[in-house]
């Protein structure tokens, strides 16, 4: 029973995370003329993932909202560049988490930076353009203020689940 429980779930995150790329995807650019810059609204459900189920769930959630976001509302290359961020964030995410010396908005901040990092170096390798690391610059700040809205909107919807899932 306890497993099925998890199942659904990891299921209904799945599904929130898809619904979060969806209206990412209907929302204008954040700040027109930067391209890249998204506010990361799937991220929510990956770091109450993360914190409530553990790192493979968490990054079985975000490979499913991957594959599908991607299928339905982008392409092979934006599953590239996001795969890339989602694998390096991930990483790092577990792995502050792990040394329990962040907070849960520490944790997604460090993830926002380093999601755009892997988006960054793959976006070196398949242009063969080494001067658009410059950018990182203009995505380390947006990938700092995303990661503390993010780790903050995640925060709360944890205090929230834990008094509502026991």
């Amino acid at each position: 029973m306890k497993s099925t429980r998890k199942i659904v779930l990891l299921g209904l995150m799945a599904a929130a995370a898809l619904i979060f790329s969806y209206l990412e995807a209907l929302l204008p650019p954040l700040v027109a003329g930067l391209p890249g810059i998204k506010m990361g609204l799937p991220n929510i459900v990956i770091i109450v993932t993360l914190y409530m189920f553990g790192v493979k769930e968490a990054a079985a959630v975000s490979l499913v909202r991957l594959l599908l976001s991607s299928f339905m509302f982008g392409n092979l290359v934006t599953l590239t560049y996001s795969l890339a961020g989602a694998v390096l964030s991930l990483t790092v995410m577990a792995f502050l988490k792990k040394l329990d010396a962040f907070s849960q908005v520490g944790v997604s901040v460090a993830g926002g930076v380093t999601h755009n990092i892997g988006q960054i170096l793959v976006a070196v390798l398949i242009l063969q353009t080494p001067q658009i690391a410059y950018y990182l610059l203009v995505l380390t700040v947006s990938g700092t203020v995303a990661g503390l809205l993010i780790g903050l909107a995640g925060s709360y919807v944890l205090k929230y689940l834990s008094r509502v899932l026991p």
